[in-house]
């Protein structure tokens, strides 16, 4: 008895359906952006630059400390992570020209003429027991306060809130109110004994 011949399906338009298939799942799906925390880091000196001691003055400097039972001390002083944001704008603006407190430098910025710009600089040091959520919460607040002293400048200024002005008046706020933070490396306070 001979053999019957099966029939053969055609396959070369499944190829074509899989691959349109393919093609609109990739233009319709979104893909998640993972966005890290905004932080500018200090130009790279030219090779042929000596490299400088350079001394900061204490007073210019505030360390916002995190321990590993998620505990916050600024400036020397335990808080609840709820009063930073205050604490930092008192420190950065320094209102009443407190000597204890950041010095400032008069600065002539294009556009806006001759402001006082803080010298401070928040120094940020965390455990390496510090949970993620307290870490994120202080830089969070951190940046709560620098931006609100920039809406300050800015309504003074412009009229208008920081977020609302074009990029120049922003490049001009950013020179008047810069963000300096400035991150320690992590400690292991376990270790020691």
């Amino acid at each position: 008895m001979a053999k019957k011949k099966v029939p053969e399906i055609n396959g070369s338009s499944m190829a074509d359906i899989a691959f349109i298939a393919l093609i609109f799942f990739l233009m319709v799906t979104t893909m998640d952006k993972e966005e890290g925390i905004a932080r500018q880091l200090p130009p790279i000196p030219p090779e042929d630059q000596k490299v400088e001691d350079q001394k900061v003055n204490r007073r210019n400097i505030i360390q916002v400390k995190i321990n590993a039972a998620d505990r916050l001390l600024a400036g020397g002083v335990p808080m609840d992570v709820s009063q930073l944001k205050d604490k930092i704008k008192e420190f950065m603006t320094n209102p009443y020209d407190d000597p204890n407190l950041p010095e400032k430098e008069e600065q002539d910025i294009p556009g806006i003429g001759k402001v006082m710009v803080s010298k401070g600089v928040i120094s940020l040091q965390n455990d390496r027991g510090t949970s993620y959520q307290a870490y994120i919460t202080v830089q969070n607040e951190l940046v709560k306060a620098i931006n609100e002293i920039r809406d300050e400048f800015s309504m003074q200024h412009f009229g208008k809130k920081y977020s609302k002005l074009d990029d120049d008046q922003v490049d001009m706020v950013r020179k008047a109110v810069p963000q300096r933070i400035s991150e320690a490396e992590p400690k292991d306070v376990k270790k020691k004994k």
